[in-house]
């Protein structure tokens, strides 16, 4: 009962201290109710310790005072800032772009993953390749992004096992001359290793397999400007090649914003792919 009273306490006590801290209050006074991205700033200039987003800044900024778990953060927090964005599309694009250059103590770090993998059919078989050597913007037929060789190995296993397909043809295992793989004696597989069903309904099937994780190739020449229109204001997020370079406010910033991307971007790819193609913005190349 001592230990229980005891666990109370302390929880009523962190709730008490830090829901509403008294010297961030003076920074909270202008907050909007409008989409954007916050930074609650330490003794640092140059190291936040926490970057968000939310379609309501002030809502929820607020947020955080109110939950005993952000006590450590709010503790070491001197300040709070804030940009406005059009909506949420540009709060999302403008937050990952932030947290990757600040890296903040307290946010989830995002990096530019040099291990970044996909699964690419050639020849009829599919192969790991990565983003080192092969330029995932450009490149067809290829299918998921995964952050090692090991996790894209694993899918393929997997759809072995969902869709009777041959680990020899897959590159899992060596197939003996003239002998059906393991599997193939034990119907895990569907026989395209010993002449029970053709090389092409085997790779119809892993294609088929495949198909909801395609990646998709940029589908300009260059860089495009997407622009978001919201209650406030109106943005335009200039992307390239899954990029996001910034946004701006006319089409002569937006130019001016073009330069030529290395690598491929994960995250950008991730945020931008549905809303770049699914109409719901305008968007104009540059």
């Amino acid at each position: 009962m001592v230990r229980r009273a005891a666990t109370h306490r302390l929880e009523f006590d962190a709730a008490a201290i830090y829901e509403y801290p008294e010297h961030l209050r003076e920074w909270l006074e202008g907050l909007p109710n409008q989409p954007g991205v916050y930074t609650f700033h330490g003794d640092s200039e140059t190291l936040p310790l926490y970057i968000g987003k939310s379609i309501n800044l002030r809502s929820r900024v607020m947020s955080h005072f109110r939950t005993p778990e952000e006590a450590r953060m709010l503790r070491q927090a001197r300040r709070v800032s804030w940009i406005p964005t059009a909506g949420d599309l540009g709060a999302l694009l403008l937050e990952a772009q932030m947290i990757k250059t600040q890296q903040p103590l307290f946010n989830k770090r995002l990096r530019k993953n040099r291990q970044l993998c996909s699964i690419r059919i050639a020849d009829g078989k599919p192969e790991v390749v990565s983003a080192r050597d092969v330029d995932f913007s450009h490149s067809p037929d290829l299918f998921g992004l995964y952050r090692s060789r090991h996790k894209a190995l694993e899918t393929l296993k997997f759809l072995a096992d969902e869709h009777q397909l041959c680990h020899g043809l897959l590159g899992l295992e060596k197939l003996s001359a003239n002998r059906a793989c393991f599997r193939a004696a034990l119907r895990r597989c569907a026989g395209a290793c010993c002449g029970r069903e053709t090389l092409s309904e085997h790779q119809a099937r892993l294609v088929e397999a495949l198909e909801s994780v395609r990646v998709i190739c940029w589908p300009w020449q260059g860089p495009v400007a997407l622009i978001e229109e919201g209650k406030l204001m109106t943005q335009i997020h200039v992307i390239d090649h899954w990029f996001y370079l910034g946004s701006v406010n006319d089409m002569e910033e937006a130019r001016q914003l073009k330069r030529a991307p290395s690598g491929f971007d994960h995250d950008g790819y991730k945020i931008l792919c549905r809303p770049l193609l699914s109409g719901h913005y305008p968007v104009e190349p540059l």
